[in-house]
Formats: C-alpha cells, sequence, structure tokens
C-alpha cells in the first residue's frame, strides 16, 4: 500500500513526495479512508506513529476546494511545540495546495498572533488557554469551522485544560467533522468523546508500547550519582543525538549546565523558557549544533526529530504512559533506538508496572569501572565555632576572657 491508494489531489500529492513519504504508517492506513469520507473518528496510537499526516492529510484534501481565507480546519494541542509541528506540517503539506495555517498559543505576544491571523488562514494549530483570549477577543472566527481535531487528547487531560476544551466548545455551533486523537483513553476522555462526537469510527493502532526497534535497559544507582552516570555513559557510547529527560525543571537546568561544564554541546527545554529559547533550543537540537538535549516531559511530545539515537530517562517517568511517550522519541521509522533509565530503590513499584505492561524483563545493567560505592557528598551546613567566653579570677578581680 502506497500514498497513491488515497486518491489525494495531485497538488498533494506533490507535497507528500516533497516530504518523502512513500509507504503509510499503520495509523495513516486506517484513519485516512474514514476521515475522507467526513466520519468524526478516534484515533487511537503514540506519538511517533505519523497521526499528524493522518488527520491532515485528509483535511487537506477536503480544504482544497470551497473557499478561502477564513478558519476552517481546527487543531487544538496541548503544547506549543506540537502546535508548531502541527502549523509546519500543514504549511509543508499544502504548500502546492496554497493553504497555509497559524499556530496560536501563550507565552508570546498576543498582538503579532493577532496580526498573522489577519491574513486569513484556513488552519489553525492552537493551545487551549490562548485559543480562548483570542475568542474572548474577537479576533478569532470560528464561524465557518468545518473540521475539529483534538490532538493529544490524554495529554490535554493530565495538563488540567479539559474544562478550557469544553468553553472552547460551546463556542462553536455549527455542525462540524470532529476528530480526537489520544494514547490513552482515560474515563474523561471517554465522556468527552461521547458528548461532542458522533457515531464515531475507532481506529487503533496496537496498545500504545514502544516500538520494536527500542531496546530498554535499567542502570541501578544511587540518585546523588546519577549525574556522574550520565558523563560516564555519553563518554562510552556512540551517539546521533540523545534526549535527556529529568522529572523538575530546576533539575533539567542543573543538569545541562553540569554537561556544558564538562564539555557537551548540550541545551535545554522547560517550561519556565520564554518561547524564544524553547524554538532555539529545539532547532539547535534538530539541526545538531547541539548533539543533547535535557529537558521535562514537555519534549516527549510533539518534537519531532528522527535521528535521536538515545533517550536517557535520568529520573524514572512517573507512569508507564509517561514512558512510552518519552521512548516514542526514539527508534522512529523504523530506526533502531536505545532507551536507558536510571533507577534507585524507590523506583522498585514502577519497574514491576513497567515490566508488566511491556510483558518481559527489564535488562539491568552496571557500567563497568564506575564507582557506585562513592558515598554521598555532606551538604549540610558547618556550624561556625562561637568563641567561648571562659571566667577567670585576676588580683584586680573577676573578669571575662576570650579564648
Amino acid at each position: 500500500m502506497n500514498f497513491d491508494t488515497f486518491n489525494f489531489h495531485p497538488s498533494i500529492m506533490a507535497g507528500v513526495r516533497e516530504l518523502g513519504y512513500t509507504t503509510p504508517t499503520p495509523i495513516q492506513s486506517r484513519a485516512i479512508p474514514p476521515i475522507m469520507q467526513g466520519r468524526d473518528v478516534i484515533g487511537l496510537a503514540q506519538t511517533g506513529t505519523g497521526k499528524t499526516a493522518a488527520f491532515m492529510l485528509p483535511i487537506l484534501e477536503r480544504l482544497q476546494s470551497g473557499p478561502r481565507g477564513c478558519i476552517r480546519a481546527l487543531v487544538i494541542s496541548p503544547t506549543r511545540e506540537l502546535a508548531e509541528q502541527t502549523c509546519e506540517a500543514t504549511n509543508n503539506l499544502g504548500r502546492r495546495v496554497r493553504l497555509h495555517s497559524v499556530s496560536v498559543y501563550g507565552g508570546v505576544n498576543m498582538n503579532l498572533q493577532i496580526q498573522k491571523l489577519q491574513r486569513n488562514p484556513e488552519v489553525v494549530a492552537a493551545c487551549p488557554g490562548r485559543l480562548i483570549d483570542h475568542l474572548w477577543k474577537g479576533t478569532i472566527d470560528l464561524s465557518k469551522l468545518e473540521v475539529l481535531v483534538i490532538d493529544e487528547a490524554d495529554r490535554m487531560f493530565d495538563m488540567g485544560f479539559l474544562p478550557d476544551i469544553r468553553n472552547i466548545l460551546r463556542c462553536i455551533l455549527q455542525k462540524r467533522q470532529t476528530l480526537l486523537f489520544s494514547a490513552t483513553m482515560p474515563d474523561d476522555i471517554q465522556r468527552l468523546a461521547r458528548e461532542i462526537l458522533h457515531n464515531p469510527v475507532t481506529v487503533q493502532v496496537d496498545r500504545a508500547l514502544p516500538a520494536k526497534t527500542v531496546s530498554h535497559y535499567l542502570y541501578p544507582v544511587q540518585q546523588h550519582l546519577k549525574t556522574a552516570l550520565l558523563k560516564e555513559i555519553l563518554n562510552k557510547i556512540q551517539t546521533d543525538s540523545v534526549l535527556v529527560f529529568t522529572r523538575t525543571k530546576r533539575r533539567t537546568e542543573r543538569v545541562a549546565q553540569q554537561l556544558v561544564k564538562a564539555g557537551y554541546r548540550v541545551t535545554s527545554l522547560q517550561g519556565d523558557l520564554p518561547q524564544s529559547r524553547r524554538q532555539a533550543a529545539l532547532a539547535a537540537f534538530r539541526n545538531g549544533s547541539k548533539k543533547i538535549l535535557v529537558a521535562t516531559d514537555i519534549a516527549a511530545r510533539g518534537i519531532d526529530v528522527l535521528s535521536i539515537s538515545h533517550v536517557i530517562n535520568y529520573d524514572m517517568p512517573e507512569s508507564p504512559d509517561d514512558y512510552i511517550h518519552r521512548i516514542g522519541r526514539t527508534g522512529r521509522v523504523d530506526k533502531s533506538g536505545d532507551a536507558l533509565t536510571f533507577v534507585t530503590d524507590d523506583d522498585a513499584d514502577k519497574i514491576r508496572t513497567l515490566e508488566q505492561l511491556l510483558k518481559a524483563p527489564l535488562a539491568r545493567v552496571k557500567l563497568q569501572g564506575f564507582n557506585y560505592n562513592k558515598p554521598a557528598p555532606d551538604n549540610r551546613p558547618r556550624r561556625l565555632q562561637r568563641p567561648r567566653l571562659v571566667a577567670t579570677r585576676r588580683a584586680t578581680g573577676k573578669q571575662l576572657a576570650v579564648k
């Protein structure tokens, strides 16, 4: 099966060929036909399976005929990076059709977004909070909307965006085609799907599991030795590029700084960075000028970099789903990849749950020559020795002398 099977408009097929697409991924081959038929669709697939093209290609096919200069498709995304990726994919695939899109998200100047919206795009990729801001200000008009996509719905739920999505849906009164894509289907997402989708087709690509091209390894280590172990591993392995996941924003910056001091080409990505720095970090990682990206789970979805050879979990993910999303950044498009996870004694329960999901024990690895017994540094503040006042008796009477 190839993309010619779908009978896309020649202008859309030109974009497909320019991007080097040849054989559809499973989610593309199963989701594109019902979407092209105008059906509501629930698409269940992990990140990195090609689902952006799975919904954008049939949307572009629909939009290539009909009115221009108004918003006809809206994609709601949980993160700025995913909104940008969707916008970029739309503009690349739709270049020959002369359809264009605009991304809308918080953390940047709203007036600049208004100027872009005044150019009348056909597609908007938006994060919920900033989209509501534009709807309240009247700078986005959804009255001509034909297709609504809720992308990464489970991630949206995890980030607390479900009330915002319901508020947005109240602003879309007309009949439209609705597509919901998610890696998992928690109860709240199932309820939302029942409320907003009409007689949907459910398309599921297996259970959300890491690609078979990924090898998994656990590295037992004490917390205070993680950075030293990370440096030692980076010295020993052959890598194209490495994505390192940490649990907190502060730890992301600390680990990145320590790797920079050690001479590595490193950048970092976490939610407190301004958008310009986030985009610069991603651009440097994509073009290879920075070989290592240290990031929070903000990078677990919406980063389309095909050459990531290793994902290193500096901190064990909170859940198996988080593990799957992180690991989905490597082993993509049939390339092999390695997933290395640092684990402490506190992670035992999470390891058992993960191995049950993967239906296999994960290899425990100890790095030869590494000192696993080095004690933790004593970072307790030392008490200052106060000078003792000692009473002495002189001939002239009682006097205090300092010893």
